[in-house]
This record gives C-alpha cells, structure tokens and sequence, in this order.
C-alpha cells in the first residue's frame, strides 16, 4: 500500500488517501488488501471495494448498476456503466457519497452471500 501511494504524483496521492480513508471509516473492521495491482478494502477476508490514483483523478471501483442508477443524482456524472467512479483531483472529496457507495457495496456483498447460502 505504501509503495503503492508513493508512486503517485503529489496530487493523486493525497485525494487516493483521501479515498482510502473514506472508503475504511464506511467499512468498520475493514483492512487494506492489494489485488489486480490497485488497492482494495477488505472486511472478513472478502474483498469489498477497490480504488486507484490516476493523473486526474482518484476511482471507486465496482459500483453496480442498480447503485449507480439509485444515486444518479448525487454521483453527478461521475459513474461510468462499467462500475467505475471518478473523483477529479482539483474537487472535493464527497465522504458521504463515498459512505453511500461503500454501503450499499456492502449491503449487495451480503445479500449474495445469502444467496449463495440458501442454494
């Protein structure tokens, strides 16, 4: 994780920082986990969300369509359809739009595991 942020330019990492941070107070118990060479937040061992720096911008990845079609109004063209949403670099942080989307991640990772119980 550290080597990660190091490699980011000063702007990227601050905001990546930033995000983490978010990311780790909406998700108690989480850990820092590190897959498909970005880094990820983890809780019980399960993977819950990733996120990176970029030269721009910092990204929340996945965010599922029926999350992204629920906060439509408050991502503000943020969200792509393919899971992914953007912080630019030179805005501020939204932490509780970040809460939301860590939430509502969580709440879809739950349900699946039920899911896949009952089968």
């Amino acid at each position: 994780m550290r080597a990660y942020l190091a490699n980011l330019a000063p702007a990227s990492r601050k905001v990546t920082r930033q995000l983490r941070d978010a990311i780790r107070a909406a998700a108690p118990g989480s850990v820092d986990a590190f897959s498909y060479g970005i880094p990820a937040v983890a809780v019980d061992g399960r993977k819950v969300v990733w996120y990176a720096g970029w030269k721009s911008h910092s990204s929340l990845y996945p965010i599922s369509d029926a999350t992204r079609k629920a906060l439509a109004g408050e991502l503000d063209g943020r969200a792509n359809d393919k899971g992914t949403v953007r912080f630019d670099h030179d805005a501020p942080l939204p932490a509780v739009l970040i809460r939301k989307l860590v939430k509502a991640r969580l709440v879809e990772l739950k349900q699946l595991e039920k899911a896949r119980r009952s089968k």
